[in-house]
């Protein structure tokens, strides 16, 4: 089923370069890459989504098997093609992406020791800073704090945090935020957390309900309204090479991330606003 496309008031009109991490796996890390950046395509933003991860899963999510990745990441950050040449179309519309490749487990012994080998991304994504083209940027990361992490979040603006309801997520949570304050010190100073998202949430469950407590409490407004629920739907997309808002748009998951995807824009719509005020 194709997606529409739905101004949202007050799109962004700058580039906004977002990652997508979480060092703990599981916990719909990828699922919320390939849906935020569909469903923000939806109501009307133009996202590149970037597979920083050696696994492939948003390239295989987002339906661009092997033989369709003819330029990747992996070129990219070792100097051997500019970004916009290893950029692939998929099928939604206003939704670009860098395929991954199993190439990118090695990346950090084939940097070796080079100078600036934490800014390979954020080098690369220089020429798409001119305020045209995209207005996002999503970075899919490994669940692992290694190079092809440090270089996402030593590239971006701010940092999306998935986070399953389940016991151990605030653990999980705090080691994060050690990355996050690192990276802060040493690489990129004005990286901020945009927000975290609760996903797998089963209203039946008792447990979700605490781990959402819990996490407002401690997060405050930095937790998003919009929580993903556990579907069925969601977790059959993959393996179809679709987004969940392709496969069926009308499903609780997709429903979700559409909400989310609003909430996203507004969030950095007030963000903006903020800064306009102050300057």
């Amino acid at each position: 089923m194709p997606v529409k496309s739905e101004p949202y008031p007050g799109r962004a009109a700058a580039l906004r370069v977002l990652v997508v991490a979480n060092q703990k796996g599981g916990v719909g890390k990828t699922t919320t890459a390939i849906n935020l950046g569909t469903a923000l395509a939806a109501v009307g933003e133009k996202v590149l989504l970037i597979d920083s991860d050696p696994q492939g899963n948003a390239s295989t999510g987002l339906g661009v098997g092997r033989a369709l990745r003819k330029h990747t990441l992996y070129d990219v950050l070792m100097g051997e093609k500019a970004l916009l040449q290893a950029v692939v179309k998929t099928a939604v519309p206003g939704l670009d992406l860098i395929p991954s490749d199993p190439d990118l487990s090695g990346i950090e012994l084939e940097l070796g020791q080079q100078a600036g080998r934490s800014f390979k991304l954020r080098d690369a994504l220089s020429p798409l800073k001119d305020g045209r083209g995209y207005t996002y940027v999503l970075i899919d990361c490994p669940p692992s704090l290694n190079l092809l992490t440090v270089n996402a979040m030593a590239a971006a603006d701010a940092v999306l945090v998935p986070l399953q309801c389940e016991f151990f997520a605030l653990e999980g949570l705090s080691q994060l935020m050690r990355t996050i304050d690192l990276v802060r010190g040493s690489l990129n100073p004005v990286l901020e957390i945009q927000g975290i998202v609760l996903t797998m949430y089963d209203r039946r469950n008792s447990l979700s309900e605490q781990v959402s407590g819990d996490v407002r409490s401690h997060f405050g407004e930095t937790v998003y309204q919009t929580m993903i629920p556990r579907n069925v739907r969601v977790s059959e997309a993959p393996g179809f090479g679709k987004p969940v808002l392709v496969y069926d748009l009308k499903c609780a998951g997709s429903q979700a991330y559409l909400k989310l995807a609003r909430e996203v824009v507004l969030r950095e719509r007030k963000r903006r606003a903020a800064q306009f005020e102050v300057s």
